[in-house]
């Protein structure tokens, strides 16, 4: 028996040897790729507008389609793993990302774009869960911590850097260059994946349900696509009730066959867990007010305020620097005041930031700015990291893997919705404040899609008023989004204190944190 285990830990390094971790790197290499197409594009978002004449609904659409089909696909992609090889399947999202990358690097049009964004959502889909899951399978159980931490900061360290590094690229080439930065980084990793990872699979693991995969996609995307027309076509609009109605339909066809199955691809008895179901709501409250900022802000520091883009991508800066010194303050905090508390007093942190964001004026300047950035920076992280810790604390440890993968897939939807939403909000308001009296109706027309669109036609006709218009428009419906965030993170702040479990359901259980 001695024998057996001493020798046993010696044996798994010698079968992957120093390989294991130049494999490692390539998965850092993929994972940050991932993270920065999160938010590297938003930066882009206004020159793209400029370009290629987007209106505000076909940009949601660009940012939305990405994380759409990266929330329904990530689960039954990583069963197809799980049953025809993680190290197959994982290539296969690779070369599939890679090839919406080349798509949209290429595009000449908003169509194109989106249906980049849409392939590369499929590869991410693929790529998320299997990079994790190849991980036992290539480091010893000593090692495999410090492998997971680094993946795992590796995607992270992508959110922050996106828009920094989009901004660069925009400022020296052409806004296809935040995709071509994909193209060099992700061909590394389809080449060391290939070649150093192991095959493995569990042919134990549930089949994908081809039904219930259709059923997530078709309803989130009808009633996503429902949200996003309500300010162009009017909430009372035919095609906007039929969608949102379908999109509702399709969902709940989802939720009953997955009840009905004996192997769900979604563990929904889950929900009906309230620890589980309060922090996963907190978790995905955070996601929706984090991406509808991050969708809603580019387009004022960069066209309101006048910075270029990789100045605008600096000045995003607070917002992830708060994030991130609150994430690792909040570990500690857990521990002497609970879950319950931390979670509560980030949403309350973060209900205050948007509401000093919603006094924001044209004349404001980025100082403000930068103020409440910060602010809501601390709110999400000290009510994320808790959120989604505590969510899977609390978890039966043999549903810890259905639990996390569930939590994550609610998560990503409550980004992709954050975006429709809070942008369809963000469109209206712009729109019925916007002034165009006197213009020609085409010119009109064409600065009420977007701020950026109105500048353009403000440069053409030398009208300075509409430009002015434009900016406390687009200014006005800004306070509108941060007033229903204030509103959103105080609701949830309150239901997290009163219905959340105390101190003693709030340990972290290590391997899932």
């Amino acid at each position: 028996m001695t024998p057996e285990t001493a020798s046993a830990p010696t044996a798994a390094p010698e079968t992957v040897n120093p390989r294991r971790w130049w494999a490692l790197g390539a998965m850092v290499a993929s994972m940050l790729v991932l993270g920065f197409d999160m938010t590297i594009l938003n930066v882009a978002l206004p020159t793209i507008a400029a370009d290629l004449g987007a209106n505000t609904g076909q940009l949601q659409w660009m940012a939305d389609a990405y994380i759409l089909v990266f929330a329904a696909l990530m689960l039954p992609a990583g069963l197809l793993g799980d049953r025809f090889g993680r190290r197959k399947m994982l290539v296969a999202g690779l070369v599939i990302f890679l090839a919406g990358s080349v798509v949209g690097m290429l595009a000449g049009e908003v169509g194109a774009v989106i249906a980049a964004r849409t392939v590369m959502g499929v590869g991410a889909a693929l790529v998320m869960p299997l990079a994790m899951s190849v991980l036992p399978s290539l480091f010893p159980e000593h090692e495999r911590g410090k492998a997971i931490g680094i993946v795992t900061a590796a995607s992270a360290a992508g959110l922050p850097l996106g828009p920094i590094v989009g901004g660069r690229l925009l400022d020296s080439f052409w806004w296809g260059s935040v995709f071509a930065i994909n193209v060099p980084m992700v061909a590394i990793g389809i080449a060391a994946c290939a070649l150093l990872l192991p095959e493995t699979r569990d042919p134990a693991s549930p089949r994908v349900d081809l039904v219930s995969t259709v059923l997530t996609a078709a309803g989130l995307g009808l009633f996503t696509y429902g949200i996003i027309e309500a300010p162009v076509r009017g909430w009372g609009d035919g095609l906007v009730l039929g969608t949102l109605a379908a999109g509702a339909v399709l969902i709940a066809a989802l939720v009953l066959r997955e009840r009905r199955a004996v192997r769900p691809m979604l563990d929904l008895p889950l929900l009906g867990h309230r620890p589980f179901l309060l922090n996963t709501l907190a978790a995905t409250l955070v996601m929706f007010v984090l991406s509808g900022l991050m969708f809603v802000l580019p387009p004022y520091l960069q066209t309101v305020l006048g910075n270029d883009a990789f100045g605008t991508g600096v000045r995003m800066l607070p917002l992830m620097g708060g994030l991130i010194v609150s994430a690792k303050v909040s570990t500690p905090l857990v521990e002497r005041l609970g879950a319950r508390s931390v979670i509560a007093a980030g949403l309350v942190v973060l209900c205050f930031a948007a509401l000093l964001g919603a006094g924001t004026r044209t004349g404001s300047g980025y100082g403000y700015t930068a103020l409440w950035l910060t602010i809501a920076g601390l709110g999400f992280g000290f009510a994320m990291m808790p959120a989604m810790t505590t969510a899977l604390s609390v978890l039966p440890q043999d549903r810890a893997g259905s639990g996390s993968g569930l939590l994550m897939t609610v998560r990503q939807v409550g980004g992709a919705l954050g975006i429709a939403l809070l942008g369809s909000l963000l469109a209206g308001a712009y729109a019925s404040e916007l002034v165009t009296t006197g213009l020609p109706a085409a010119a009109a027309g064409t600065a009420g899609e977007s701020v950026v669109a109105a500048h353009a036609v403000a440069g053409r006709l030398g009208d300075t008023a509409l430009a002015a218009s434009a900016d406390a428009a687009y200014v006005h419906g800004m306070q509108v989004v941060l007033l229903v965030c204030a509103g959103a993170a105080l609701v949830t702040a309150a239901l997290a204190a009163l219905l959340l479990p105390g101190r003693a359901g709030a340990r972290p259980a290590p391997a899932e944190a």
